[in-house]
């Protein structure tokens, strides 16, 4: 199978660590292909570069879901999480929701650990947008003086740990979720120094994906209705939204 992870900011370091991680997660005979926005924000921290992230990723996925079996959104927000699933005919996963899903599995109560309080309110939406939001104990989060320290996240990694044994000792948290795609691999580095399970969101989607790929799940049908006819977008885009 061939899946296709789609970073919508620009920055590559943050490609490079979502494919290395999906490698170290994929099982054997999995293809992977990982691009990352064309335009956009280098980091999302806002809505309205989130605004422009949404449109980055149906234009990526646009250009390369060709031949792909299904698409994982490698960004904190799930970025044209719902737009894409309208539009592709495969499995789209997002790695904020995955994260959350498999915390659910694991846990009744689960902690999750953010990175950056200017983006306190969207990762709320992106929460609720789940209907996973009552499943959530507690949100810790860890804050960064400027976007140069997202892109080195292994430095986060100490300040995380020490955020999700928080949340399961004070919040009751059985299972702790660290959202971004920059902390990709997280769980992996961290588990033995957490008490309890930790999550991050591209190995989660990972595996999912290769679930409902190998349980033959395909999107559903486009809604019947009518179709606007699309300007000043690529043309892979306007192409994607005339897909009957």
């Amino acid at each position: 199978m061939k899946l296709l992870l789609v970073n919508g900011n620009r920055t590559r370091a943050v490609t490079a660590a979502v494919l290395a991680e999906a490698q170290a997660t994929a099982a054997d005979g999995t293809e992977l292909v990982a691009v990352e926005a064309a335009f956009g924000a280098d980091i999302v921290f806002s809505h309205a570069e989130n605004a422009v992230a949404t449109h980055a990723v149906l234009d990526a996925l646009a250009r390369h879901a060709g031949g792909c079996d299904a698409a994982i959104l490698a960004i904190s927000f799930d970025s044209g999480l719902a737009a894409a699933r309208e539009l592709l005919p495969m499995p789209v996963l997002g790695i904020t929701e995955a994260a959350l899903l498999t915390a659910c599995q694991l846990a009744r109560r689960v902690g999750v650990v953010t990175v950056g309080r200017v983006s306190s309110s969207l990762y709320a939406e992106v929460f609720a947008q789940t209907g996973l939001g009552d499943r959530i104990a507690a949100v810790g989060t860890v804050d960064m003086a400027s976007a140069g320290e997202y892109l080195s996240p292994q430095d986060f990694d100490a300040r995380v740990v020490a955020e999700a044994n928080r949340l399961a000792a004070e919040a009751g948290a059985e299972a702790v979720v660290a959202c971004g795609a920059a902390l990709a691999g997280i769980a992996r580095r961290a588990r033995a120094a957490v008490a309890v399970p930790l999550v991050d969101g591209v190995g989660a989607a990972v595996r999912q994906a290769e679930a409902l790929v190998r349980g033959g799940y395909r999107a559903r049908a486009r809604p019947a209705g009518p179709r606007a006819t699309m300007a000043g977008v690529s043309a892979e885009l306007a192409a994607l939204f005339a897909r009957p």
